[in-house]
């Protein structure tokens, strides 16, 4: 889960899933570094690397409507060496992607 100090807390009051139940809405906008904390817990599994599924479920935490179409453009974005995951050295591209995204989303 995506509960952290320095990560906002639950989804965008936009967003209709419930996923996060409970959570308080998170500050926004977001600075680079909490969307980078965001995407980091969404490594579940600790291999330093996001799979589509684990991009999905940050741009799901964030309020996209279609997690999964942005977090394949997000992919595609960020992966420089085309190995289906965004490594530590390809995260700032991602964050760069999120925050234009944001910036379109909520202006």
């Amino acid at each position: 889960m995506f509960f952290s100090a320095n990560v906002p807390k639950g989804p965008h009051p936009s967003c209709r899933r419930s996923y996060y139940k409970g959570a308080a809405a998170p500050r926004w906008p977001l600075t680079e570094a909490e969307l980078k904390a965001i995407f980091k817990h969404a490594d579940e599994n600790k291999d330093k690397r996001l799979s589509k599924e684990e991009v999905k479920k940050a741009f799901d935490y964030l309020g996209s409507r279609l997690p999964f179409w942005r977090a394949g453009k997000g992919l595609h974005q960020a992966d420089g060496n085309q190995d289906g995951y965004v490594s530590d050295d390809e995260l700032d591209d991602l964050v760069k992607y999120a925050l234009e995204w944001l910036r379109q989303k909520h202006t």
